[in-house]
């Protein structure tokens, strides 16, 4: 069967309708289609489940409800469209409740309406596959013994914590930094353990305005306020079954942290503008780069939300306690930004080597990876040189004791990298490094001196 076949069962004991659906169905050439005429027979060949099942709601062996729970108990996956010359909404509601796709009563249309139906879960059934398929691409991106890199002493007691934290469903704090990779762990933690089929929604608090927080994590109804003009579910809910990763959770509003806390232990949410309880079932991981007892000591943090929180704590290294960590993830970077940019992946020269040896990287990871970038970028050799690598302290501070090129001649350097880039289109060059046109003409005469 070709991989974008759908196998059709149609179980339907009337002789003319059974040859008439088994038709319609088998006239496109992607569907492979087989008939029966009693549950019996049907659930007989269930050894090789179909994709989708055209199910008649009344049989001489077995009801169509009672072959709808043994497929759903058994193939939950497979899609079931019922058909009956019965039209009593109870009836129909109950099987929609028990799963089934749809409810089609047999007519004149009953042939275009069945089309319809199966290639609309033909539809559904690509976007899942392909939803499967992204999934597993992400859950091997973050196989954290080769998405979170380093060999160091302190990196591998990381690399331990994880390894227990995938295993249950623990409240896992992640402490740290800025810069060094709390989102990384936890999507690391998310897709390494039973959850990763389900989603990982991350929610920054510091970067929505505290009135909003609410209507954020637990959403809300229909006119609940000004401007809500439909129910919107929030992460919570888009976090069911899944891990909600709330970031920056030390700059939550005091007002807010009481009603977190009871969401918490009674694992449901109200939404906003309701009275009803929605139950929610999802893993909590939460990141800070500040000391959460100091900040309950400080009267900021809730101490029964803090201890609620603690779960497993995970404390990531600044880069700077990494040792050669930082060559590994310098080779990583160079190596993606070459391969993004079309450039030669270059080598650090020896100099190079002991300047991002000796920096404190007080921007940790991220500062690296942003110093790297621009050291390719600027790189005229074959190597990348020690006057390639500009630290945020290079560039506010150049005295005369480590002058190895001025402020001016940076800029020199950048606008004649940027020139060569973008094979000497100033108007680009100028919209890329957001100056004027007439300040690169300006330059130019220059390189010429």
């Amino acid at each position: 069967m070709a991989d974008n076949s759908v196998k059709i069962y149609v179980v339907e004991d009337n002789d003319w309708y059974n040859r008439l659906l088994v038709h319609t169905l088998s006239l496109n050439p992607d569907y492979e289609v087989k008939g029966f005429f009693n549950g019996k027979d049907f659930l007989g060949s269930m050894h090789e489940p179909p994709d989708i099942v055209t199910l008649d709601y009344r049989l001489p062996d077995l009801s169509g409800t009672e072959l709808l729970k043994k497929i759903k108990q058994e193939h939950p996956e497979i899609q079931v469209i019922l058909i009956s010359e019965q039209e009593d909404i109870n009836t129909v509601v109950e099987l929609l409740k028990l799963g089934a796709k749809d409810y089609i009563i047999k007519s004149n249309d009953i042939r275009d309406r069945l089309l319809n139906t199966v290639q609309n879960i033909r539809k559904e059934m690509g976007l899942i596959s392909e939803i499967s398929k992204l999934r597993r691409e992400v859950q091997k991106k973050y196989n954290f013994k080769s998405s979170i890199l380093g060999e160091s002493t302190a990196m591998n007691s990381i690399y331990e914590m994880i390894e227990k934290a995938r295993n249950t469903n623990i409240t896992v704090s992640i402490y740290g930094e800025t810069g060094t990779g709390k989102e990384l762990v936890a999507k690391a933690i998310h897709y390494n353990s039973k959850r990763k089929d389900k989603s990982f929604v991350a929610f920054n608090v510091a970067a929505v305005p505290s009135e909003l927080i609410e209507s954020e994590l637990f959403g809300h109804e229909k006119g609940a306020f000004t401007g809500a003009t439909y129910r919107r579910i929030g992460k919570f809910e888009e976090a069911d079954g899944g891990t909600l990763f709330l970031d920056e959770i030390a700059e939550m509003d005091a007002s807010f942290q009481v009603k977190l806390l009871r969401a918490l232990q009674e694992k449901e949410i109200v939404r906003v503008g309701s009275n009803q309880t929605v139950k929610t079932d999802c893993r909590i991981i939460v990141a800070t780069n500040k000391n959460l007892k100091e900040e309950v000591k400080k009267g900021n943090f809730r101490e029964d939300l803090y201890y609620r929180l603690l779960g497993l704590s995970i404390e990531l290294p600044p880069l700077r306690e990494r040792a050669n960590d930082v060559f590994i993830l310098a080779k990583y970077f160079i190596e993606l930004f070459s391969k993004e940019n079309n450039l030669p992946v270059k080598k650090l020269a020896a100099a190079a080597q002991s300047k991002l040896l000796n920096h404190t990287y007080p921007g940790n990871i991220r500062e690296l990876k942003s110093v790297i970038e621009l050291a390719l970028t600027l790189s005229d050799h074959e190597e990348i040189q020690s006057s390639d690598l500009i630290f945020d302290t290079d560039r506010q501070n150049i005295d005369s004791s480590d002058k190895e090129l001025s402020l001016h001649d940076y800029e020199l350097k950048i606008i004649k990298s940027y020139l060569k880039k973008y094979n000497n289109d100033i108007k680009l060059v100028a919209e890329k490094l957001n100056i004027g046109v007439s300040t690169i003409y300006r330059l130019m005469k220059e390189f010429k001196k």
